[in-house]
């Protein structure tokens, strides 16, 4: 990693760091997104769950919603309800720290936007990012050792 990729909460209760460069980072434009951000975007920043170190604070777990219905899990801070990481689909091998956490959120760059049917019409995405109106499959879009981790990461390594 270039740079160590540090963030926290906005009371600055929660303080974590990313460990290992991160598999892989999307922006999602969906609209249950954008409700549960008031924005008009997310950018999640998947990593192994063993390689986010928190040094301060207490988050708190919340049940969420996703399009597809499958679980989805928000940890946010306990004192401000800054969400800082999620769980989907149960797997707690790896998560998706939100990327507006960072203390440069501009020291990361998604690798595609997702759920563009639903982008607001004054988001520019750059020319040469991968776009999807809809959700994407992971073995066909990640890096090859990018998705190899993410297996390893839920226990599915056989599975590659």
């Amino acid at each position: 990693m270039n740079e160590s990729l540090t963030g926290g909460c906005s009371c600055r209760s929660v303080r974590y760091e990313i460990t290992k460069q991160p598999m892989f980072v999307h922006c999602c434009h969906c609209h249950l997104c954008q409700q549960q951000t008031g924005s008009a975007f997310i950018t999640h920043v998947f990593t192994e769950t063993e390689h986010i170190e928190f040094s301060s604070g207490t988050l708190k777990l919340y049940e969420g919603e996703t399009g597809s219905g499958k679980p989805h899990q928000v940890e946010r801070c306990e004192k401000c309800s800054v969400a800082i990481r999620s769980f989907y689909h149960g797997h707690k091998g790896f998560c998706l720290v939100k990327g507006g956490t960072l203390d440069n959120p501009s020291s990361i760059e998604p690798n595609l936007h997702l759920f563009t049917q639903n982008k607001v019409p004054w988001i520019e995405i750059p020319d040469g990012v991968k776009v999807f109106e809809g959700d994407y499959d992971a073995k066909e879009v990640w890096p090859v050792e990018s998705f190899e981790r993410l297996m390893r990461a839920i226990g599915w390594y056989f599975w590659v």
